[in-house]
């Protein structure tokens, strides 16, 4: 489907704005004190389930499980994960469900039914590196361009890692859509503006902010985007809203060897209604790229979920998401890149932490990210569906219908 730039660029004015009162968030010390910024302006996870892994220590581990031959090279030969053409709504039709497009990777394209249109960690190079020539190149083929997508309203970013956040791609999209505002988390707006987008905003933890499109004719001249601390916007038939809000997560962010915390990464939240009707507010809850708990080396090779590291804290970010934010219509949550276990696990989850997060944060269904991509790790590219369904089962949780995986390119209506 092709989209007309032009046309899209006159569809809204966009406001963003403080709400009158923030969400409820955790009233404890960590929280009241932000724990997670450092001394040295930086950041850092705060809680005993993360263990700090250097890109040295990383590197080492997986150059020493290559020398001794425990290394798993996955398979990549065809076929392996479907890529369909997908299709997206021809216009902002309302209807009660939420529509959500898998677009590889943790890239997802929300249709909200308020006719919000958000498009979550998008990256559309062939390779996921700071090179056009080396680093982790596609093995499935990208289902569309930025240009076959009708409407981007939103783009919300995670953290800055190149597999999910690419120059190209934000360019483009700002360029394509020149309303579309940015959201990312704190310390990330310098480099958008070193690309030269300046609609974007960055948020902390537990911060949220109102977003106004307020739709215009596209013969209006009034379509440029504003920025205030108050919210001028009067809902009316023509206007949709939502609330996003910046959420933990446990991870780490970088772009090169030397800026390692120098920005945060987070899990996000989007709330969108609309004004004037009785259908109740849809939410999506996004994980982007996070771990649950820090797994030993003694682990490697058995089950790290059994009795004998039962001990091992879990991130209690999750849970205070679910209670202070939640509960979610849907959850975009990562299940791959978790292979070998005690190198990955403080910032990847497997199909286990999953499903625990996706308990955790309390969404009612589920969409699994963050896999079938990029070999980024060692773990067999077909192996995240499968233990996904093993880990609903530990649960008594349906394996169809509840947490479910689908083709690159696939719809979802939930």
């Amino acid at each position: 489907m092709a989209n007309s730039s032009s046309a899209s660029a006159l569809l809204y004015a966009a406001t963003i704005s403080m709400p009158a009162s923030q969400g409820a968030r955790p009233d404890d010390d960590l929280t009241k004190t932000k724990a997670w910024h450092t001394e040295n302006g930086r950041f850092e996870n705060p809680w005993p389930s993360w263990n700090n892994q250097t890109p040295w220590k990383i590197m080492g581990g997986m150059i020493k499980r290559r020398f001794n031959g425990r290394a798993n090279s996955p398979d990549t030969t065809p076929p392996t994960i479907p890529v369909r053409k997908p299709t997206f709504l021809p216009s902002r039709e309302q209807n009660d469900k939420i529509r959500a497009t898998w677009l590889g990777h943790a890239c997802y394209y929300v249709e909200f039914p308020s006719g919000l249109r958000v498009l979550f960690d998008p990256v559309f190079e062939d390779r996921c590196s700071p090179f056009s020539f080396m680093g982790p190149k596609r093995y499935t083929e990208k289902p569309c361009n930025i240009a076959d997508i009708p409407f981007i309203d939103a783009v919300v970013i995670s953290h800055s890692h190149y597999d999910h956040l690419s120059v190209s791609s934000v360019r483009e999209v700002s360029t394509r859509f020149p309303n579309c505002h940015f959201f990312v988390p704190l310390g990330n707006k310098k480099w958008f503006a070193e690309c030269k987008i300046q609609q974007c905003t960055e948020l902390d933890w537990w911060d949220e902010v109102d977003f106004t499109l307020t739709l215009q004719s596209p013969s209006s001249n009034d379509s440029k985007p504003e920025i205030s601390d108050v919210d001028t916007a009067q809902p009316s038939s023509n206007t949709i809203t939502a609330r996003i809000s910046c959420l933990p997560c446990q991870h780490i962010a970088n772009r090169g060897l030397f800026d390692r915390g120098a920005t945060l990464w987070s899990s996000w939240s989007v709330t969108s209604g609309t004004p004037g009707t009785s259908q109740p507010p849809k939410s999506v809850y996004f994980g982007g790229d996070t771990g649950y708990r820090a797994v030993p080396e003694s682990s490697d090779g058995k089950d790290d979920w059994s009795e004998e590291y039962s001990h091992l804290p879990i991130c209690p970010a999750f849970k205070e998401i679910g209670k202070h934010r939640g509960p979610f219509d849907l959850g975009l949550i990562p299940i791959g890149a978790y292979m070998p276990r005690w190198i990955m696990s403080p910032m990847h989850s497997n199909p286990r932490d999953s499903v625990e997060i996706f308990r955790d944060t309390g969404c009612k269904r589920a969409l699994g990210i963050h896999w079938g991509t990029w070999v980024l790790t060692e773990e067999d590219v077909l192996e995240p569906p499968r233990l996904l369904k093993q880990a609903l089962q530990h649960h008594n949780i349906p394996t169809e219908g509840v947490f479910d995986v689908c083709d690159i390119g696939e719809s979802r209506e939930i």
